[in-house]
């Protein structure tokens, strides 16, 4: 388990100006715009106006944090503002949004179709978080994680023999790996917990 402290990640602004973006994970590691297969991260929104288009990725929004936004995606309108509830939405599509009631953050997940592949769900109180495997006929799946962001309230972490681990807001834990263990997860507020997986570009589909 590794932990991804909010703090200190630096602040990249968009190129619309309105607002910016803080990456949390990104696979593969050091990966760019062009490159990633799966990226997290929180963006900061502080006016309204048009999301860039990005052909090629699906996009999973959840609100977490502010009074929420209207998303116009291809000219249908979906209000969210049941923060921490994940949408789903082509990154190809005209989009665009509309504050609410002012400044919100946005936890983001994009992934490359074809390539990438994740589940967004909140979880309130404990859960046992297993880590996610590779499939054992080797299959196609490649890389896997679970990241686990605490959203609201007091949320810690901890696996089998090691200290209890105090998440603070926007912190996050990556599960990743061969030797990666199940984490005890408990909050008192809500976290999201993000199930990734990335094809091996070396065993195409088919």
């Amino acid at each position: 388990m590794r932990i991804l402290r909010a703090a200190g990640r630096p602040a990249m602004p968009w190129s619309n100006g309105g607002g910016v973006t803080r990456e949390v994970a990104v696979h593969p590691p050091g990966a760019g715009w062009d490159t990633f297969a799966w990226r997290v991260s929180l963006a900061d929104v502080t006016r309204d106006g048009p999301y860039s288009p990005l052909p090629g990725v699906r996009r999973i929004l959840t609100v977490a944090d502010g009074a929420g936004l209207e998303l116009t995606v291809d000219g249908t309108t979906r209000l969210l503002t049941d923060r921490c509830r994940p949408f789903a939405f082509p990154g190809g599509a005209e989009t665009g949004s509309r504050l609410l009631g002012g400044p919100v953050v946005n936890l983001n997940v994009m992934l490359r179709e074809g390539r990438a592949d994740a589940t967004v769900e909140r979880v309130r109180g404990r859960r046992v978080v297993e880590p996610v495997r590779r499939p054992a006929d080797g299959g196609a799946e490649g890389p896997e994680a679970v990241l686990i962001v605490a959203v609201e309230g007091d949320t810690r972490v901890r696996t089998a023999g090691e200290p209890e681990v105090r998440l603070a807001r926007f912190d996050a834990a990556l599960l990743a790996g061969p030797d990666a263990a199940p984490v005890e997860l408990r909050t008192d507020g809500t976290a999201a917990l993000i199930a990734l997986s990335a094809a091996d570009p070396a065993c195409p589909e088919g």
